[in-house]
């Protein structure tokens, strides 16, 4: 549906398979955040009924990916780990404009381009996950993270008049663009 105007460099894939227990701590972090804000998105807009349903089964899914993230974790006897703020999310945060029906178009646009940050960067750990079930499980993911890019427009697209959306959509992608290339390379989600 659109694409990220900046790519993740190899220099990432390497910091997180260099020190994976960390990006699994930060991937669990990212799942139940994903969850609360979707939780967030519902409360927020009752009168919504197509975004009540979407929200609702996001939050299920994302709570899923968190408790097989925390499988992982399990699994390497690494611990859950302190939620920490990430400066990726505070910074395209920033992006948010006042007025109810701007703060849900950019809530939503912004949404889908987490969530398409989120596809490109599963996408890469899979590619670099050896054969087995870590690599099938972010296979997975990344594709499920790339229907969730999809899903916000698509909403965006029943709240709004498409050209604004498109407009606003290509603004926050190159924004986004310019806060990637501002953070440091980490073993990191974001």
């Amino acid at each position: 549906m659109f694409e990220l105007k900046y790519h993740t460099t190899q220099a990432w894939t390497d910091a997180v398979m260099a020190d994976f227990p960390r990006f699994l701590q930060d991937h669990a972090a990212a799942e139940k955040k994903a969850s609360g804000m979707a939780m967030a998105m519902l409360s927020h807009y009752p009168d919504k009924a197509k975004l009540v349903r979407a929200m609702t089964d996001l939050a299920i899914e994302e709570l899923i990916h968190f408790k097989q993230v925390l499988k992982l974790l399990v699994a390497r006897n690494v611990t859950l780990g302190q939620d920490k703020k990430d400066p990726y999310i505070n910074q395209i945060r920033q992006l948010f404009r006042n007025g109810t029906s701007f703060f849900l178009m950019d809530r939503l646009l912004v949404a889908a381009v987490i969530e398409a940050r989120g596809y490109e960067k599963f996408y890469l750990v899979s590619k670099a996950l050896p054969e087995g079930k870590d690599k099938e499980l972010y296979v997975a993911i990344a594709k499920s993270e790339e229907k969730h890019k999809n899903l916000f427009v698509e909403l965006a697209y029943e709240y709004f008049d498409k050209a604004e959306v498109d407009q606003r959509l290509e603004e926050i992608l190159i924004a986004e663009a310019a806060i990637c290339e501002s953070l440091p390379i980490q073993a990191v989600l974001h």
